[in-house]
C-alpha cells in the first residue's frame, strides 16, 4: 500500500526588501535637480531673446514673458551681416574639424604603431604644450601667420586650429586599445601600411574620431580670442566675433534681448551637432572601459 504524504507548505516568502528605494529616489532627485540647474540658463537665454525691450529688466523677474516676440531676432539679422557671419564660422568650424581628424588620426596612428628614434620624447614634448596656456603662444604664432602673409584670411583662421596635443593623444590612445593582430591579419592579405590603416584602422574609430570631431567643432565655433585677433574685415568675421559687435549697436546702453538672441542663433548648430553625434560620442567615452 503507498502511503502519499501531504506536501510540505511552501515557506512564505519574505517581502521585498525596499531599504534602498529612498537612494534610488534620491539620486533621482540629486539628478533631476542638477539638470535643472545645467537648463537654467539655457531657458532664461531664450526667455530674454523672446521678450520685448521694456520687460528684459523688468522687476520682478519673469521666466515666461508675458508678450513673447521674435523682434529681437529681426533686430539682429538687421544690425551684421548674420548669415554671412554664420557662413564663415560653419565653413571655419568644418574645415578645422576634418583637417584636425586627419592630423590626429595620422599621428596618432604613427605614435601608436610605429617605432623610430625619439619617438616617447616627441610625444611626451607634444603632451607638454597642453599645459602652456594659449596666451604664452599667441604672440609667437602671431608672428608666424603674419610672416606667412595669412592675416585677414580663411588659412590664418584654419590651418593653426588643425593641429591639436590633445587629437593626437586621443587618437593614439585608441589605436592602442585595438588589438594588433587586425593589422597582422591585414598585412598577411597584402595590404599596404596605409591601406591598412585607411581600411582597418579608421572604420574601427568611428567613436574616437566622433568625439575628437565634437570637441574640435565646438572649440572652433566658439573661438572668440584668435578671430579677434587675425580678422578685422567685416566679410571675414565669424558668429563669436560678430556677436560681440551687438554691445556697441546703441551707445550708452546694452540692449539684453538682442544679445540674447545672438547668442541663441550661435549655441543652436552646436546642440545640433552634438545631437546627431551623440552614439559616438557615448561609444567613444566609454570604449574600452568593459573588457569582452
Amino acid at each position: 500500500m503507498v502511503t502519499r504524504t501531504a506536501p510540505l507548505p511552501l515557506a512564505a516568502t519574505p517581502p521585498r526588501r525596499r531599504s534602498f528605494a529612498w537612494k534610488a529616489w534620491l539620486t533621482f532627485g540629486l539628478l533631476i535637480l542638477g539638470a535643472a540647474v545645467m537648463l537654467m540658463p539655457f531657458l532664461w537665454m531664450i526667455s530674454t531673446s523672446l521678450k520685448p525691450e521694456g520687460a528684459v529688466l523688468a522687476l520682478p523677474p519673469r521666466l515666461v514673458p508675458e508678450s513673447p516676440t521674435l523682434q529681437a531676432y529681426r533686430d539682429v539679422a538687421q544690425s551684421f551681416p548674420l548669415w554671412r557671419a554664420l557662413g564663415n564660422s560653419a565653413l571655419v568650424a568644418v574645415l578645422t574639424t576634418l583637417g584636425q581628424l586627419v592630423v590626429a588620426s595620422t599621428s596618432g596612428y604613427a605614435f601608436a604603431r610605429f617605432h623610430f628614434r625619439g619617438r616617447d620624447a616627441l610625444f611626451s614634448l607634444i603632451l607638454a604644450t597642453l599645459m602652456v596656456p594659449f596666451a604664452v603662444t599667441m604672440t609667437p604664432l602671431f608672428i608666424i601667420v603674419k610672416t606667412l602673409g595669412w592675416t585677414n584670411s580663411l588659412l590664418g583662421l584654419i590651418v593653426p586650429a588643425m593641429f591639436s596635443a590633445f587629437g593626437i593623444f586621443l587618437m593614439r590612445q585608441f589605436f592602442l586599445s585595438l588589438p594588433k593582430e587586425l593589422e597582422e591579419a591585414a598585412t598577411l592579405d597584402g595590404c599596404s601600411t596605409f591601406g591598412t590603416f585607411a581600411r582597418v584602422m579608421l572604420p574601427l574609430s568611428g567613436p574616437a574620431l566622433a568625439t575628437l570631431g565634437v570637441f574640435a567643432f565646438m572649440a572652433s565655433w566658439n573661438n572668440f580670442l584668435w578671430p579677434l585677433l587675425i580678422v578685422s574685415d567685416q566679410n571675414l568675421m565669424t558668429l563669436p566675433l560678430a556677436l560681440a559687435t551687438l554691445q556697441g549697436v546703441y551707445p550708452g546702453q546694452t540692449q539684453w534681448n538682442l544679445i540674447m538672441a545672438g547668442a541663441v542663433v550661435s549655441v543652436l548648430p552646436m546642440i545640433l551637432v552634438f545631437l546627431l553625434a551623440q552614439r559616438w560620442v557615448v561609444a567613444g567615452m566609454t570604449a574600452g572601459s568593459v573588457k569582452g
